[in-house]
């Protein structure tokens, strides 16, 4: 399966306490050219003050539904253990009626041990996110297939992590899309323990588009023959500088192949 060369954003809402920066910083991406606008699933930052600003992520995707017109949308990634996954589908669904279809519903485990802390949640273990992780995923497919009204589209969905005994397995089964980390070597033996796990299940490893961070011009190449076809710049407030990004897009547009035409 041919896929095009994507680029995303991971907007991180930490640090900026005016939303209008926010909201601007989306903008400027879409008129960029990115593909894709992601936020993530936390309740305070990752990096600098560990109480600084921040806002909550599926509300703020209901806002950026309203306020975009041609880039998908979604989170990278929803915490697994944070909400019902009955009420993450209808949310899910919801959100991609408000966007005309253009949501992804990234999901993963969830690592962060002070968002549940601070807001009840049971910690738990590794182990144990995983294993509620392998239990939701089933109920929130179930779900998008008995709302009313249905989905727009078949919503795809993004599962973060790269364990291969737990994660993988679920990427392999569920995922349309398989955001994971580490270096090229990494990726490419991830990637065949993932095309082994799709054996099991009866899939294609094709039908999963590869997603990694963005590791700059120098490494892109090496990724794509690899098999990667989604870039994610990151970006942290409060000044959402997007040189990165304009050059990532930069980059995809010179080594996309060029639309046909003067075809009769």
């Amino acid at each position: 399966m041919h896929r095009p060369i994507r680029i995303g954003l991971q907007l991180q809402p930490q640090h900026q306490p005016d939303y209008g920066r926010i909201r601007d910083t989306v903008r400027r991406a879409e008129d960029a050219g990115a593909d894709i606008v992601f936020n993530w699933d936390h309740f305070y930052p990752l990096s600098g003050d560990p109480d600084g600003a921040h806002f909550e992520c599926w509300t703020m995707l209901g806002a950026w539904a309203e306020q975009t017109e041609r880039v998908e949308i979604g989170a990278l990634v929803t915490g697994g253990g944070y909400r019902n996954p009955d009420l993450l589908a209808d949310m899910a669904r919801t959100v991609d009626h408000i966007s005309g279809g253009r949501l992804i519903l990234g999901i993963g485990a969830g690592w962060f041990e002070k968002d549940y802390v601070e807001y009840g949640y049971d910690f738990g273990t590794k182990g144990s996110r995983l294993k509620l992780l392998g239990e939701y995923l089933p109920r929130i497919t179930a779900r998008l297939g008995k709302l009313e009204p249905q989905p727009t589209r078949h919503i795809p969905l993004l599962i973060g992590g790269g364990g291969p005994r737990k994660t993988i397995p679920l990427v392999a089964q569920y995922a349309d899309i398989w955001h994971s980390f580490g270096d090229l070597d990494t990726h490419r033996e991830k990637a065949e323990i993932l095309a082994a796990r799709c054996a099991d299940v009866g899939r294609s490893p094709s039908q999963i588009e590869r997603s990694v961070p963005w590791r700059g011009i120098e490494n892109a190449a090496a990724l794509v023959d690899a098999g990667v076809t989604l870039f994610t710049v990151g970006v942290s407030g409060p000044d959402y500088d997007l040189t990165d990004l304009v050059e990532a897009i930069g980059w995809r547009d010179e080594n996309s192949a060029p639309p046909l035409s003067g075809l009769a």
